[in-house]
């Protein structure tokens, strides 16, 4: 009997542990830059000190081919928080000013979905979504009702607001900490310098973070990507870009420290990555890698066996909404009783545990429809781990060019040198990045840069029709309105209700 009571008090133990694992609370931490790239040691740049993001990285699974689903700010956001991408959630655009995009009010979303579940949901910095009943945060201190610059840059401002997130509720939490650097700010902010690289510096009338140790480099020890021109004008854009993206590092670093200090380190799942490519010419608002990959690392208390190893599948930020789903316990199915088309993307969780064997089928895909109100070149893609194809739905006009872009050192010195006949030293010219073809297909095994466009070789016509099918089938999954452009028009009402077709347009020229 003694031996029957010792075996069921141990059953009892192994019952009561196993129930509390699995009633343990967790939270999540999703951290974001704002047009960052790849400029850090966890991503072998040389130059760039980024000691913060560099630790983070050897306690995650380093992802090395995450992608946007678009390249543009408020449409990467909304895709992130949704799980859908911008042509399907409604968010065609940037969301503030005279452009003033939303998503469409039925969309659920991270915030939404958690909040009906018991998590405290929380943002700090840019939000750049709307409307706020379809991104309901119960803790928010972003533009709306703060300075973007105190919000999105002063590191020590947001150190403290997530010490007062972390200190309020005993919930399970979702904290969303969206920095704005390193953003371009040139056009909005000159005073602070191309980058806002000035601000909080200490220098007369630029005021003082007292948590950031300014960093500056010498812009002729920069290491260029291949996709930016190597002048003077780029060189010094860069340096400044570098200085922010330090100071995003040194957020960074407070932000954890924040998290270990509210005893969460190790109960809390915590992601990092970027809304989009940074802002150079063939980064952000374009579809190639340039402009779509994306930084990313997971670092997950309980799936350690892969910390500081790299994985080689093909991650999209559509994924991030399912992962922290799944890592949530939460169903998007039964969230709520609302319309709910299904999401395409995936969770990311099975890959801190084991790379997949197989991924032949593997595939991203991206959406773009403007960026700014007047800037209207829709683009569709799909990325393999071997070819690209875009189909470009607006190839009749020029590629577009924002404004803050515009006004940089490194675009105002390509016009100049344009006009002037002088070399750009960069891989194209402008016109040739202005006019686009309808379809461009890569070989990025052979042509890592996209710049042999295969769309037109008898020799790789099946593979353009292979992903020219992919991706149709995925803009019907997605419900997306442009399906048909630019030579039909979608007739799916009326008569046409059970059979929606593509009516040509007879402009195929």
């Amino acid at each position: 009997m003694k031996g029957c009571g010792c075996v069921c008090l141990c059953l009892l133990l192994i019952i009561k542990l196993s129930a509390a694992n699995v009633n343990k609370k967790v939270n999540a931490l999703l951290i974001l830059a704002d047009d960052g790239g790849f400029e850090m040691g966890a991503y072998l740049n040389r130059i760039s000190q980024t000691p913060n993001l560099n630790k983070l990285a050897k306690n995650s699974l380093i992802f090395n081919n995450a992608y946007t689903s678009v390249s543009s700010c408020s449409p990467s956001r909304s895709a992130l928080l949704t799980g859908m991408p911008s042509h399907q959630n409604g968010m065609y655009g940037l969301h503030q000013g005279v452009h003033h995009f939303n998503s469409f009010d039925h969309v659920n979303s991270l915030p939404k979905i958690l909040k009906r579940s018991g998590i405290r949901t929380g943002i700090i910095g840019k939000k750049h979504v709307g409307p706020n009943s379809v991104y309901p945060f119960d803790y928010s201190q972003t533009e709306e009702n703060n300075s973007i610059l105190q919000v999105g840059r002063n590191i020590t401002h947001i150190k403290l607001l997530a010490r007062e997130f972390f200190r309020n509720g005993s919930e399970p939490f979702f904290l969303y900490v969206a920095f704005h650097d390193p953003h371009r700010c040139g056009h909005t902010n000159p005073e602070y310098g191309e980058f806002c690289e000035k601000f909080g510096n200490g220098d007369i009338g630029m005021g003082t973070i007292p948590d950031w140790h300014p960093i500056y480099y010498q812009a002729d020890q920069i290491d260029l990507p291949y996709f930016i021109p190597d002048t003077p004008a780029a060189r010094q854009d860069v340096a400044a870009q570098y200085t922010t993206i330090s100071r995003l590092d040194q957020g960074v670093g407070l932000l954890l420290e924040e998290l270990k200090n509210a005893g969460h380190l190790d109960d809390t799942l915590i992601i990092y990555s970027s809304d989009n490519g940074v802002p150079f010419p063939n980064g952000r608002t374009n579809v190639y890698d340039s402009g779509l990959a994306e930084p990313m690392f997971i670092s997950s208390p309980v799936h350690t066996d892969r910390h500081n190893q790299v994985t080689y599948s093909l991650a999209s930020l559509l994924d991030i909404a399912p992962t922290l789903l799944d890592w949530f316990g939460v169903s998007y199915e039964e969230s709520s009783n609302e319309l709910k088309p299904a999401l395409t993307g995936k969770s990311l969780l099975p890959l801190l545990t084991k790379e997949p064997t197989n991924v032949t089928d593997e595939a991203v895909y991206a959406s773009h429809t403007l960026h700014e109100a007047t800037m209207y070149y829709p683009m569709r893609a799909v990325r393999t781990h071997r070819y690209k194809l875009i189909h470009n739905l607006n190839y009749y006009a020029p590629f577009p060019i924002d404004q803050d872009f515009y006004l940089s050192l490194t675009f105002q010195d390509m016009l100049n040198r344009t006009r002037a006949h002088h070399p750009l030293n960069w891989f194209k010219t402008l016109q040739s990045y202005y006019i686009r073809p309808e379809w461009e297909l890569y070989d990025l095994k052979m042509d890592a840069s996209e710049l042999n466009n295969l769309a037109g070789k008898k020799s790789y016509k099946k593979i353009l029709q292979e992903l020219q099918v992919k991706l149709s089938n995925w803009q019907k999954v997605t419900n997306d309105p442009w399906l048909c452009a630019p030579h039909s028009v979608l007739e799916n009402v009326g008569e046409f209700r059970s059979s929606p077709q593509c009516m040509g347009l007879d402009n195929l020229y």
